[in-house]
């Protein structure tokens, strides 16, 4: 439903209302709602307990967020991407704003939201993507309003397009090169691992091969790759373990030998834990 509506005499929206199918509700990132609003006199919005997530751009002016008890001032050119669950305020200010937005829902979001959350994702912040999110929003806007029979899928590919987006926005490289002198690049230790991932390889011996903290090496690798070191060594065994799983006639405890995971068990149980399956199931699939 495509609505354009006033707000009394303080904004004025231009809103597509968007039923899903079944179908994307249960199995796909999908759109609730999308539009443009613009502010015709300084006022204040709040809502809460919302099964939705909401993104959205300045395209002019200026406002205020309220959330998650911060107070976050926002301008042209700044996004925002927040928790519809959590209470939250929007406040045009004098400088009346404009803003495109779009809200979203759907299976797993809460654990994307979270893993933005942990790479450093701000509900806040300015981004030099600003023109490819004023697409996306504009796209999915079109999409919605559309015969198209398949978007759902089609909006779903865009909502999927803005969350890489996200994800990207979300990792602060800028806050690593500031960091002082003294913080080491670990790239070194990232190859040796892609390199000697069947060795006996762990926290401790890696500290030692690169004489480094062992506590200060697990903080800084996860700032610099966004995976603790731990779970990066097993991504890459567990990956070459599916190349040999699928393209070698190895047994499967052969395969976690050379992988760097003789213990058959231990193997078997990291297997299932990161690809939702077992080896002996994965080779089947093959």
């Amino acid at each position: 439903m495509n609505t354009t509506h006033f707000h009394g005499d303080l904004v004025y929206t231009n809103r597509i209302i968007y039923t899903a199918t079944t179908f994307a509700k249960n199995n796909l990132i999908h759109l609730q709602e999308a539009g443009t609003t613009q502010a015709l006199q300084p006022h204040k919005s709040t809502r809460s307990k919302l099964s939705s997530y909401l993104f959205f751009i300045v395209k002019k002016g200026s406002g205020t967020l309220e959330y998650n008890n911060q107070t976050h001032y926002i301008k042209t050119g700044d996004c925002v991407f927040i928790d519809c669950k959590k209470e939250y305020s929007q406040c045009s200010s004098l400088n009346l704003w404009e803003i495109q937005w779009v809200h979203f829902y759907g299976p797993n979001i809460s654990n994307i939201y979270k893993k933005y959350i942990e790479r450093g994702g701000l509900p806040c912040f300015s981004t030099s993507h600003y023109t490819s999110y004023e697409d996306i929003l504009t796209t999915i806007h079109t999409i919605a309003k559309s015969d198209d029979y398949i978007k759902d899928m089609t909006i779903y590919s865009k909502l999927t397009e803005l969350l890489t987006l996200l994800m990207s926005d979300s990792w602060h490289k800028n806050k690593f090169k500031k960091l002082p002198n003294t913080k080491r690049n670990l790239q070194t230790v990232k190859e040796y691992i892609d390199t000697n991932y069947s060795d006996k390889l762990s926290l401790d011996t890696l500290s030692e091969q690169f004489f480094i903290n062992k506590y200060y090496l697990t903080r800084l690798f996860k700032e610099q790759f966004g995976l603790s070191l731990i779970d990066y060594l097993l991504h890459v065994r567990i990956t070459h373990a599916k190349q040999l799983l699928r393209f070698s006639n190895l047994s499967i405890e052969k395969v976690g030998i050379q992988c760097g995971i003789p213990d058959a068990n231990y193997f078997t149980r990291i297997f299932k834990k990161l690809e939702g399956t077992s080896p002996k199931e994965y080779r089947k699939m093959w």
